[in-house]
């Protein structure tokens, strides 16, 4: 009897999404299952909104961002009459495994779920702010990190043009994985991340010094954890330095896949379907020094992500007012 195996996609959504889902259909297929779609996250599950997937359905969907499943977060989820009628659903369609792209929050609530139902899952990391503890990297991490080059590239052009300090604030809530990646790559002047805090009326002796050494325009990337327009205040008043703040909000999260989100889709994908056939029941597939391994929920979402020590080294001496060269 063939068997049959589901995916859903939570939370917010990234490019890289649509690309797993249609490595999820042809290599369900190629291992003999059926694959089935939950549209709109947990939503779906808890509505019925599970439907067989077929090679249409996901032909052509590799080049778009975004999920054409749909996303959701879901309040419903978190209490247990709604679960059991999510379980009921699945069961319905006799399906007894499911992959979730999501964070650490969509997780846990797979984890509580496969105690009460029985069903077996598979998370995979999926998030641009690569915020989820016991991965080095997430799904639509890359693809993000274009989108935010781009636009700096895009916005010194003017800032070289017209004298002025741009801050560009980049997606992250509480992390500064993408500011301080997208700050060291683009050649940004200033970097402001929740991790290393600082005061930036530090940096002015230093930036006046390189002001009267022919510094004529400044890029600061700031995390959205921290407060943009104050940073613009300051250019103006400290420095005279026409400023701009500019939010780069949610193109960050869309866009065309880049080729190695594609590529990691596929590997997550790959591996995921696998364990689950070799019979592992509740664990996030993890990706750490090149290498794919899988952990609990408790390894993965009871213990807070932090930024790579290399990294924070990297922008200590890169940012820090004391490493400012006059």
């Amino acid at each position: 009897m063939k068997q049959n195996i589901a995916i859903l996609c939570s939370g917010g959504d990234v490019s890289g999404m649509n690309p797993a889902l249609k490595r999820f259909v042809e290599y369900a297929y190629a291992k003999g299952m059926q694959p089935y779609f939950v549209r709109n996250g947990y939503e779906g599950l808890i509505d019925n909104q599970i439907t067989p997937a077929s090679y249409r359905d996901v032909s052509g969907i590799i080049t778009r961002g975004g999920t054409k499943i749909g996303s959701a977060r879901s309040k419903r989820f978190m209490e247990p009459a709604f679960r059991s009628l999510a379980a009921e659903n699945l069961k319905s369609h006799g399906i007894d495994k499911l992959v979730v792209l999501g964070g650490d929050g969509s997780f846990r609530g797979m984890e509580r779920f496969y105690h009460e139902s029985g069903i077996a899952f598979c998370g995979i990391p999926s998030t641009i702010d690569n915020d989820i503890n016991g991965t080095d990297y997430c799904l639509g991490v890359d693809t993000a990190l274009g989108v935010i080059k781009e636009a700096i590239d895009q916005i010194r052009d003017t800032a070289s043009s017209f004298h002025r300090a741009f801050v560009i604030e980049t997606m992250g809530r509480n992390c500064g994985y993408l500011a301080l990646i997208s700050a060291i790559t683009s050649g940004a002047e200033m970097c402001l991340i929740p991790e290393i805090p600082i005061d930036i009326h530090e940096y002015t002796d230093c930036y006046r010094s390189q002001i009267e050494k022919g510094r004529d325009y400044f890029i600061a990337i700031v995390s959205e954890a921290l407060n943009s327009n104050e940073v613009s205040q300051w250019f103006e008043k400290e420095l005279g330095f026409e400023s701009r703040v500019t939010v780069l909000g949610h193109i960050q999260r869309g866009g065309n896949p880049s080729v190695y989100d594609r590529l990691m889709a596929y590997k997550f994908v790959t591996y995921a379907i696998d364990a689950l056939i070799e019979g592992q029941n509740h664990f996030i597939i993890c990706y750490n020094k090149s290498h794919f391994n899988f952990k609990t929920i408790d390894e993965v979402a009871l213990h807070p992500y932090q930024l790579d020590e290399e990294l924070l080294t990297l922008a200590r001496e890169q940012f820090l007012p004391s490493h400012c060269q006059m």
